[in-house]
């Protein structure tokens, strides 16, 4: 097997003029690069990361924006035998501080050499890698400017050329809002291993287009909307996540524009392109080329589909084409597929069994009519839950569902996911510590729970209290502890957990926070006005989270002493607090 370098190589003498990507932007013409620009644009970065002493085998970092650089700058570390890890780029929710915070704390442990960012970002990148590992700063436009147009690529003074398959060739990074990020280290056979096995599962063949939106720095977007086509050479149709938010129609005018059959989202973002799209923009839109539209990266909802497909149905989404995937940066990506040969599977469970027992237990045979799942009745039933498969275990990756003692369980019973496959992480990089701790005798411990019925896999939740806010990982901690911050309220007696919404399709994030009155008038004297106290600190608690954080925070609830319930050792019970939460208040 070929190491990416050299499949690089091959793709570039084999079809140099092949288009390997179209790039879409909001205010200029789309632009079409070729295997060979690509490839030319990747060897001018490699070129530079060596005049700069960047060695194979060391980390650079990209904090770049969407564009061609992003794309180059990528494969040329690569091609120079170094760690490429794309990270977020710096946006209007967070502050420059909190974010400066956090790539020094990242710098600190992924150790990187170098960074390639966009000259106006340069200034941050300077804040947060003081008294780092960082040798390098390089500027996208620095590399244009110093290195010449390369007419041919001399893979020989590539370095890596010969870097052997069981090295590192990328970081993946989760997509926490504040704080230390986990980078998920993988290996050249790893990531073909992933190609191969999951271009099968989705029957890949050479009149496939994928068209994405999804940010590069998540492993969705990298390997599904990124590696796989480019490295399997099928047309890539790439526009910028920021352009999909303003205008989601864009993406589905690029679907039928450039008769896009393959298409990766998180759950929230049906339920978005159906509340946000409007019948005008999509006047000559046929999306018939369609042949899987994947519900990936959070939890999937019936409803959710149900939506999407009511509302695009016209315009020649087929049913058959909404698909489901489970995955994780640690397995590369896809862990199971579903909906590519066959219906997704939907499994109508008791909702008192699975809730009281954790025993995903059938409510009947005419719940199993074919596509049942479609039709507007069938959430009538309070008692019954709609379960969507993510479908089955892609080749060379296996599934177990286990029990707090880490002993399998049977069919239908909830448990903790652990899986093992050829393409999962080398480990988390520079943390021996949280590698042993995810790993059980060769079987990768997800956190996430679910279940087996039939061979089909169905996720059911999240074993910690992570929280998921279209397709964000949202840790409670680091929100609590901005919330605790704000004046007045008590010390440790904050919670902050997530709702479903079903208008959104994705967790809303609450945050409960008990105040000690008594300090607060000591401190105000003469202010008596509790209401108006209580309305004061949920709104800073509002904007201390917004501004210091990844999300936008909507639900405050300010509440007197000893309402939020303790564990034994003393520590907040998010999951007890989510349940008095919502018997107690009207929900979100």
């Amino acid at each position: 097997m070929k190491n990416v370098t050299q499949v690089l190589k091959q793709l570039y003498l084999e079809a140099p003029d092949k288009v390997s990507v179209h790039l879409l932007f909001s205010r200029q013409s789309d632009q079409a690069i070729t295997y060979r620009e690509l490839l030319h644009g990747s060897a001018r970065y490699a070129q530079v990361l060596k005049q700069a002493e960047i060695r194979p085998g060391e980390v650079v970092i990209l904090t770049l924006d969407h564009g061609e650089d992003l794309l180059t700058a990528f494969w040329g570390v690569i091609l120079n035998g170094s760690i490429p890890s794309i990270l977020p780029f710096l946006t209007d929710k967070l502050s420059p501080e909190i974010y400066r915070k956090s790539l020094a704390a990242l710098f600190g442990i992924t150790a990187p050499t170098a960074v390639i960012t966009d000259p106006d970002f340069m200034g941050e990148v300077q804040k947060a890698s003081k008294w780092t590992s960082v040798r390098a700063i390089i500027s996208s436009v620095e590399v244009q400017n110093r290195i010449s147009d390369i007419n041919e690529v001399n893979f020989d003074q590539l370095r890596g050329l010969t870097s052997p398959l069981e090295d590192i060739v990328l970081l993946q990074h989760s997509s926490g809002t504040t704080g230390l990020q986990k980078g998920v280290a993988l290996s050249h056979q790893a990531v073909f291993n992933q190609l191969e096995s999951y271009s099968r599962a989705l029957d890949l063949n050479h009149n496939d287009v994928i068209v994405s939106w999804l940010p590069l720095y998540h492993d969705m977007g990298l390997i599904a909307g990124f590696l796989l086509p480019i490295l399997k050479r099928i047309p890539l149709v790439l526009m910028s996540p920021f352009d999909w938010v303003r205008a989601p129609y864009r993406l589905l005018q690029a679907i039928s524009s450039y008769r896009g059959t393959l298409c990766w989202m998180p759950n929230f973002a049906y339920n978005f392109m159906a509340q946000k799209t409007r019948h005008r923009d999509l006047e000559g839109v046929d999306l018939s080329s369609l042949r899987a539209v994947i519900n990936c990266s959070e939890p999937m909802y019936w409803k959710s589909h149900k939506m999407f497909l009511d509302h695009f149905q016209a315009y020649g989404l087929r049913s058959d084409a909404l698909a489901t995937s489970y995955a994780m940066a640690e397995n590369v990506f896809a862990v199971t597929q579903g909906g590519i040969n066959s219906p997704v599977k939907l499994d109508v469970i008791d909702q008192d069994a699975f809730l009281s027992r954790q025993i995903a237990e059938p409510v009947g045979e005419r719940y199993k009519r074919k596509n049942l799942w479609l039709q507007s009745d069938q959430n009538k039933n309070p008692s019954v839950l709609n379960m969507l498969s993510a479908g089955q275990p892609i080749e060379d990756t296996n599934v177990r569902i286990l029990d707090q003692q880490g002993v399998d369980l049977p069919e239908r019973h909830v448990g903790e996911i652990a899986l093992q496959s050829n393409c999962m992480l080398t480990g988390y990089y520079h943390r021996p510590d949280l590698t042993q701790k995810a790993l059980l005798e060769g079987w990768y411990m997800t956190g996430d729970l679910g279940y087996l019925a039939n061979g089909e896999l169905y996720v059911t939740g999240r074993k910690k209290d992570l929280i998921i806010v279209g397709g964000k990982n949202i840790y409670p901690q680091d929100l609590e502890y901005l919330a605790s911050e704000v004046e007045g309220i008590h010390a440790g007696r904050v919670a902050a957990f997530g709702v479903f919404n079903e208008r959104t399709g994705t967790e809303d994030v609450v945050i409960v926070a008990e105040v000690d009155y008594d300090r607060l008038e000591a401190r105000q004297p003469g202010s008596s006005d509790i209401q108006d106290q209580t309305e004061r600190i949920a709104a800073e608690i509002r904007e201390r989270v917004t501004r210091g954080s990844d999300i936008a925070l909507r639900y405050v609830h300010v509440v007197d002493r000893n309402w939020l319930l303790k564990t034994s050792s003393g520590k907040v019970a998010r999951r007890a607090n989510r349940e008095k939460y919502l018997s107690e208040f009207s929900g979100v």
